[in-house]
Parts: C-alpha cells; structure tokens; sequence
C-alpha cells in the first residue's frame, strides 16, 4: 500500500450534516452541534467525538504518493 498525501483535511457530522475542514496544524473546528472535531489541516488527521466515533464521515481528499 502506497503513503497518502493529505490535500484536505474534512468530515462530516452524521448527526447535523456539517461539513467542516481543517485547514492547517493546530486548526481544530469542530461541526454545529459539538458532536465532532478535526484538526491538524494537512499534515495529520486528528478526529474526535462527544459520544461516539461512528458519527464521523471521512470526507478528506488524499493523493497516492510515487
């Protein structure tokens, strides 16, 4: 399996529908209703929820590396 480049950094509540985006490091946005959170924008994927982790949509964006 190929190391993935992170080109953007972003997940979806299951619960409210946002959508929201890590943009750099220390960037960590969590949705509207407080149930989810990301951060570290492009150089790690840090995910969290309130109650549980399976309200949490991987919708970032990766390139394969060469």
């Amino acid at each position: 399996m190929k190391p993935k480049t992170i080109i953007r950094n972003i997940a979806e509540c299951k619960l409210c529908g946002d959508v929201i985006e890590s943009k750099s490091v220390h960037h960590c946005i969590a949705c509207k209703c407080g149930e989810i959170y990301t951060d570290g924008g492009k150089d790690y994927l840090h995910r969290g929820a309130m109650h549980d982790l399976d309200n949490i949509i991987d919708r970032s964006e990766y390139k394969e590396q060469k």
